[in-house]
């Protein structure tokens, strides 16, 4: 072949300045893109042969990558179809031009086709973001076809002549340039094929490993061993989700998620996807066991396009409820190149994201009716996704109501549906409005939960850190309900069944209590007010409005309209005296020296049950409590 020289048809001279910049965000991708080359033409010779098109010997099946330090080179071979020197001409130089249509048509009796579609132009050409200088040395599987060799310095011009590839298929060899000389070290090569090429479907090798094998044995009859060096292949070629679920134990799942989380504990249970219309889609989803600070576990779902690594970073493709899974999706319909504002748009991923809520839902609801008691064991764990998921998802809320669980401080769970009949009877206040009362906090707010147990309310348990959240958009959903923490105000009137309680203080009485614990508490942030509550409660209760907790809360988790309630908006918070209990009486009765420190004293005391005591005023509290003792 004499020695033909040419232009790559491209629509811009610029074209590898765009390749190199804006194409790919991470210049490693490079090695993805030659390997996931080097899959497709040796995933396609094996078609070939399957279909009675090839009838040679198929040989050995693998991916070599090489790096030779002294000539800086990084050479991706592999024994697939290979191509001849026209080939080259329409798949190279023709930049994204791909010849997938016309393979698919020319074996179109090929059930599983998607195995067999090949991706060359643009994805080729992210080597040139390493390398100044790219070769192919190849030879086309067909019969009579010679050697050819393909070179390219980065411009659009290129060489085709006679190449001296003796067996079929083809090496890509990149010439690294100076500032990605990084790439011709073996562990940077390596982290980068455990991160992309983990689990592609054809053996990849990466130089040699020494293993111990027999060797005879010694005098004394012992079995001896010898150390020898064995092709080092990195990849696991059949991964669980390319697997049928049949095929599969426990045990199997859970070494696999061992192998993707090697220092995390043991999955609650998973979810196994396969799913072929009207998209192609398989995958494992595994629910982890979450710590509190739940920010930390996302980012733990791995993208894969037959079996290629593509991103951790499925925020468009999995919903966002479900960012905090953990394990495998595996799908030819999302595109290899993935781009955020493309994904948005693509028609599959949004069916995709919508099958993925389903199979989730349709997963727990499983779950609930075959073992409840267990899955009540779960709800810890699992409550998380299913709350954040009736938040951000309508239809994974319809289906959720039948499996969302509300946890009581007696660590009871009841359905919405089974907790509207445990309340209705009691705590329906006179507008006919359903009220439901929790605690971020049992201890801490103590006092305020056994108020309202011994009225004979029941208090929930809402302390995750979506419960914020959460709250608020029950209250959206439920039809004629409100919530309220049990120290958003005294008890008798959190739920309000009749008029109040009247009390015999006159208006003299009233404005002389608020100015005796006024002076006491000398602090304009605690608004005093004189109420009529049951004798046997609390002489002074101090609460924050629900409207303010809420605030409060959900500003910890960035919500709140970007206010922080903690630094540019003070705490109020309401100081209830309780006209009709007796330690009140006695401060009215008292001599103008007592009152100011029976005030303060019984005022601490509530500041106490509220956890609000502290530092110097707590020192001071204890010291007093001393003295009247």
């Amino acid at each position: 072949m004499s020695p033909e020289k040419g232009t790559i048809s491209v629509n811009t001279e610029n074209i590898f300045p765009i390749i190199k910049k804006f194409l790919y965000s991470d210049n490693e991708i490079f090695l993805r893109e030659q390997l996931s080359n080097a899959v497709d033409a040796t995933q396609k010779i094996k078609r070939l042969a399957s279909l009675g098109h090839y009838t040679k010997d198929l040989g050995e099946l693998r991916v070599k990558v090489a790096v030779d330090t002294t000539a800086k080179t990084i050479t991706i071979s592999d024994s697939g179809i290979g191509m001849t020197a026209e080939e080259i001409k329409k798949y190279i130089n023709q930049v994204a031009f791909s010849g997938a249509t016309e393979f698919m048509e020319k074996f179109k009796e090929a059930k599983d086709a998607n195995e067999i579609i090949g991706r060359f132009g643009l994805g080729f050409y992210s080597a040139f973001m390493v390398a100044d200088k790219v070769e192919i040395q190849t030879l086309s599987y067909q019969e009579g076809a010679g050697p050819a060799r393909w070179i390219c310095d980065g411009s659009t011009s290129f060489e085709i002549s006679e190449g001296s590839r003796t067996e079929r298929g083809t090496d890509v060899i990149l010439y690294i340039n100076a500032e990605s000389e990084e790439f011709l070290q073996e562990h940077r090569i390596n982290d980068i094929l455990n991160k992309y090429a983990k689990f592609l479907p054809v053996p990849v090798q990466f130089g040699t490993k020494t293993e111990s094998v027999p060797d005879g044995e010694d005098k004394d009859g012992k079995p001896k061993y010898k150390s020898v060096d064995v092709d080092n292949i990195i990849n696991n070629t059949n991964p669980i989700w390319t697997k049928a679920p049949a095929e599969l134990k426990e045990e199997d799942y859970l070494d696999f998620y061992r192998e993707l989380y090697p220092f995390s504990e043991e999955p609650l249970f998973w979810i196994h996807l396969n799913v072929d219309y009207p998209f192609n889609l398989t995958g494992v989803l595994y629910f982890p066991k979450l710590k509190n600070d739940f920010e930390i576990q996302k980012n733990k779902i791995k993208l894969f396009s037959r079996q290629v690594f593509i991103t951790d970073e499925v925020k468009d493709i999995v919903p966002e409820f479900l960012m905090l899974l953990h394990g495998v999706i595996d799908s030819p319909d999302i595109p290899l190149n993935v781009s955020r504002s493309f994904l948005q748009a693509d028609s599959n991923v949004k069916k995709i994201n919508s099958y993925i809520s389903r199979k989730v839902a349709d997963k727990l609801s499983e779950l609930f009716k075959k073992d409840r008691k267990s899955y009540e064991e779960k709800w810890n764990d699992i409550g998380i996704f299913v709350k954040y998921g009736a938040i951000s998802d309508e239809k994974f809320y319809e289906k959720a109501k039948e499996f969302l669980l509300l946890g009581n401080t007696a660590n009871e769970k009841y359905t919405l549906e089974e907790y509207v009949i445990k309340v209705k009877d009691f705590q329906t206040d006179k507008e006919g409005q359903l009220v439901y009362l929790y605690t971020v906090d049992p201890e801490g707010q103590d006092s305020y939960v056994q108020a309202a147990i011994k009225k004979g309310y029941d208090v929930l348990l809402m302390n995750s850190p979506i419960d914020a959240h959460f709250i608020h958009n029950l209250e959206m959903k439920l039809e004629k309900t409100a919530l309220k923490r049990v120290d958003a105000d005294v008890v008798d009137k959190l739920i309000v069944t009749e008029d109040a309680a009247k009390h015999e203080l006159t208006e003299e009485e009233i404005t002389k209590l608020k100015t005796i614990f006024d002076k006491a508490i000398h602090n304009p942030a605690m608004k005093v007010e004189v109420e009529s509550q049951q004798a046997e409660g609390m002489p002074v209760t101090i609460t924050m409005e629900e409207w303010m907790r809420r605030m409060k809360d959900m500003s910890k988790m960035g919500g709140g309209g970007g206010m922080n309630f903690y630094g540019a908006m003070p705490d109020n918070y309401k100081v209830a005296i309780n006209a009709n209990h007796k330690i009140i009486s006695k401060i009215l009765s008292a001599d103008e020296a007592q009152q100011e420190a029976m005030a303060k004293q019984a005022f601490d005391l509530a500041m106490l049950a509220q956890g609000l005591l502290k530092g110097a005023e707590l020192t001071a509290f204890v010291e007093r409590s001393v003295e009247v003792i």
